[in-house]
């Protein structure tokens, strides 16, 4: 192979591309044969059957068994495989709260083997971020929680439950997003910790994540000040090479967060941030969910742009092919193709997200007599939960509004004979949706708030509210029980049990 054709191969095998549509596309193979490194599922590829995603998993998998097939598969809120149900795991929050490394891992071996049977050998997950801003608004229930070593070791857990399934951890986003209050989706944050706090705080679980032998790191599209005042961490060498490479000795694959978010290419473009990343020391471009929708041409618009750089020297020749090489020794690790599931393992591991989840729920006192009146809060989510299905408590006898419908009036809801219940994520986040909540709870003050993001203070402080630490199925099923034990248990008007 002559050295332009290197370069271009190359240039293909660091790419992590994406398509539209729930099929695979004309000249996807053709790319392939190229040299593409690997697809990104995103939601615009799911349907309402987890078989299909499975599906073209595998059919992803017969173009080449190293082709790189990944998604964000976190469990919880996160969720590709479960996109319309919703996750029958629990995230983050709830395996941090119960705190039994067992169950962390018994989740990630089931999401492992899930995937496997699709052929999707990359998990975007775990995310190892400390949630140290109660209003962070993408990390939250992502998160283990807000203690680095309580984070550090449910991320190990987690990391060798996903690997020992064959699939391919990527901890994220280093070096952490938790101690935020800007999604970087929509615009590009900073933390100004000093290196001290960093040090004892964001990086603790990524050291831990590399010692448990994770294949992969996902950077974060933040400015940390103590580190490199003027880049994110996506395009900082000083982070990603200095710190990450020669500092805490990680020998993997650094994969950059989707590099379509604003945080990252806002202001320069996804083509120049692709190079700007490789320079800085990843090695899988991670570029998004083909939001232009143009196809192969979305992938050759970086790959033309990383054989520019090295052409002009901005790209030194070795780092765009030691970057490949990596990606190449991680297909040869871990893309073995289709594993069947074994279903005793994933039922177990859902068992055992169920018994987190339970436990995670706050005690419930009486409620009153009647029907319960449920009413969704529904304020929309950030772009990496997207519209998967979220907050089914699947009351017994309920009737469930939703504010997509309109809101209840005031009238109906302080004069509904039973019990009321106001369901949101990170209730207070949305200001408009806060004011009205207020307003019913200062009206009804029996009003049952359930909180399924990270509850902030201004919910904490509400006067009957239970937290379920996410909204996927276990935590919202969990909540549901409750409130229908409560309701069981509720003294009748002569003193006898209902």
């Amino acid at each position: 192979m002559t050295p332009d054709r290197s370069v271009r191969r190359a240039a293909h095998k660091v790419v992590l591309g994406a398509f539209e549509g729930t099929e695979l596309p004309a000249w996807l193979p053709g790319l392939v044969e190229d040299g593409l490194g690997g697809i990104c599922l995103y939601g615009n590829n799911l349907t309402a059957d987890p078989a299909d995603v499975l599906a073209l998993g595998r059919t992803l998998s017969d173009l080449a068994p190293s082709l790189v097939l990944a998604l964000d598969e976190e469990g919880g809120d996160v969720t590709r495989l479960h996109y319309a149900s919703g996750s029958p795991y629990p995230g983050n929050a709830v395996l941090g709260r119960a705190d039994d490394l067992p169950t962390t891992t018994a989740v990630a071996r089931a999401i492992g083997a899930e995937l496997k049977a699709g052929g999707l050998w990359l998990d975007l997950a775990p995310d190892a971020d400390i949630n140290s801003n109660p209003r962070n608004p993408v990390i939250g229930t992502r998160s283990f929680g807000a203690d680095p070593a309580l984070v550090a070791r449910h991320t190990a857990a987690w990391v060798r439950g996903l690997q020992e399934q064959g699939v391919a951890a990527c901890v994220k986003h280093f070096p952490g997003h938790g101690d935020t209050a800007t999604d970087s989706h929509l615009a590009l944050p900073r933390v100004d910790a000093d290196l001290a706090t960093l040090r004892a705080r964001e990086l603790v679980p990524f050291v831990a994540a590399i010692e448990a032998g994770v294949a992969t790191v996902m950077t974060s599209h933040i400015v940390l000040g103590a580190l490199d005042p003027d880049r994110p961490a996506t395009l900082s060498p000083a982070i990603l090479t200095g710190l990450l490479r020669e500092e805490l000795g990680f020998d993997g694959v650094i994969v950059t967060d989707a590099l379509d978010m604003a945080g990252a290419s806002a202001a320069i473009g996804i083509p120049a941030a692709a190079v700007a990343s490789l320079v800085a020391g990843a090695d899988l471009l991670c570029i998004g969910p083909s939001l232009r929708g143009r196809g192969a041409d979305d992938v050759l618009d970086v790959v033309d742009a990383i054989v520019a750089a090295v052409a002009d020297g901005t790209l030194p020749a070795d780092r765009l092919l030691d970057a490949a090489a990596r990606v190449d020794a991680l297909g040869a690790a871990y893309g073995t193709g289709v594993v069947p599931a074994d279903q005793a393992l994933v039922e177990a591991g859902r068992a055992a997200g169920r018994r987190a989840a339970a436990a995670a729920v706050d005690p419930i006192e009486a409620l009153p007599s009647g029907s319960p009146l449920v009413v969704r809060l529904e304020t929309g989510a950030n772009m990496a939960v997207g519209d998967a299905a979220w907050g089914d408590l699947g009351i017994t006898g309920a009737t469930v509004r939703s504010t997509s419908d309109g809101v209840p009036a005031l009238e109906e809801l302080v004069g509904h004979d039973g019990p009321l219940v106001l369901v949101a994520r990170s209730a207070a986040a949305d200001a408009e949706a806060w004011t009205w909540l207020r307003m019913v709870v200062d009206a009804r003050p029996d009003t049952l708030v359930v909180e399924l993001g990270w509850p902030s203070p201004e919910v904490e402080a509400l006067p009957r509210v239970v937290r379920g630490w996410g909204a996927a199925q276990p935590p919202s099923r969990a909540i549901g029980d409750t409130i229908d034990r409560a309701r069981a248990t509720r003294p009748g008007p002569t003193g006898e049990e209902r």
